[in-house]
């Protein structure tokens, strides 16, 4: 027949399209170019959503991986620790006193801490032993700075316990006024609790103005008192 396809006898012509497909070349039936051919990058089109830029995902994933943290176990600022001196060398007499009033606050504060300085070494806390009534300057004392603490045993002689008169005139280093009258259960009740009193733990209330006071980033605008304060009935 005319129609027949040479070499193909007796078959049917194919169709155009069939023979148009068969002799397209790979990249019109879908397979990928090869290398070095590749065409501009097509734009998404109507209705469908383009992939995401490589850019944007980079990003994406580097964003948090960029941020500072901490190594564990390093205190944050609002948790670091304020280091307070104090000298008893001139404190005779009132050694075991000053050093269960040191114990008292250590155990109930946590960002402030009281320790002996070294022989020779500057203080933030002198304390000294008189004579009269027991007083002291009102702090906060900050690092670098100085307050004194004049442990009178005129107090003693009247009956008033020495570990609380020493827990309270550092209750005024830590920048802790007066609460007189007072109970007992108040540290900074002073000799107003009377002579049975032997309390030296400063209360809730006491406890969260020394925190308050040497709060990290906070410590610095407290101003210190400057007084004296004397513990006389």
């Amino acid at each position: 027949r005319r129609g027949a396809a040479a070499g193909r006898p007796g078959g049917r012509a194919p169709a155009r399209g069939a023979a148009a497909l068969s002799r397209a070349p790979p990249a019109a039936r879908g397979a990928a170019p090869p290398p070095g051919e590749e065409g501009p990058p097509r734009p998404p089109g109507p209705g469908r959503r383009g992939a995401p830029a490589a850019g944007a995902l980079v990003l994406t994933l580097a964003g948090p991986a960029t941020a500072a943290t901490a190594p564990a176990g390093t205190p944050s600022a609002a948790q670091a620790t304020v280091t307070l001196r104090y000298d008893d060398s001139r404190a005779a007499g009132w050694e075991s006193a000053i050093a269960a009033g040191v114990a008292s606050w250590n155990a109930n504060v946590t960002n402030v801490r009281l320790v002996e300085a070294a022989p020779g070494a500057v203080a933030e806390i002198v304390i000294v032993a008189t004579t009269g009534w027991p007083q002291a300057t009102l702090g906060p004392v900050r690092p670098g700075r100085q307050v004194r603490v004049e442990l009178g045993s005129q107090a003693v002689d009247q009956g008033y316990d020495k570990t609380r008169i020493a827990a309270h005139e550092l209750g005024h280093s830590l920048g802790l006024p007066d609460t007189k009258p007072g109970p007992c259960s108040q540290l900074m009740s002073g000799s107003s609790a009377g002579t049975a009193c032997t309390n030296a733990t400063p209360n809730a209330t006491e406890r969260s103005r020394v925190q308050a006071a040497y709060a990290s980033a906070v410590a610095a605008l407290v101003p210190a008192g400057g007084r004296t304060l004397v513990d006389a009935p």
